[in-house]
């Protein structure tokens, strides 16, 4: 019966995306749709097997986001150190290496 549940619940956030899609935009941003919303099935499954309430917490959803969007964060993180690496600083200011 829990399944049910869940697949009622991913299928509502679904439908609310689709109708809300500058609100998926602002949570999820350019991540994979299908993939977002699988891991949001599988986490709330996995809430099930342990006895918990099926509905993902804010924090869950944060931690799905964070997973999705890892790698396209540590590529700026990378770019970023890259460009302080031709940054020479000096008691004038700092000089820009090319």
């Amino acid at each position: 019966m829990k399944n049910i549940d869940v697949e009622v619940y991913i299928r509502q956030m679904i439908t609310f995306f689709e109708n809300n899609p500058g609100d998926f935009m602002d949570l999820v941003g350019t991540a994979q749709k299908d993939l977002f919303y699988q891991k949001m099935k599988e986490k709330s499954l996995e809430n099930v097997e342990k006895g918990e309430d099926y509905i993902l917490t804010k924090q869950q959803i944060l931690d799905i986001v964070l997973e999705l969007k890892a790698p396209e964060l540590f590529e700026k993180l990378a770019s970023i150190e890259k460009i302080e690496q031709h940054i020479m600083k000096t008691k004038f200011g700092d000089i820009f290496l090319n």
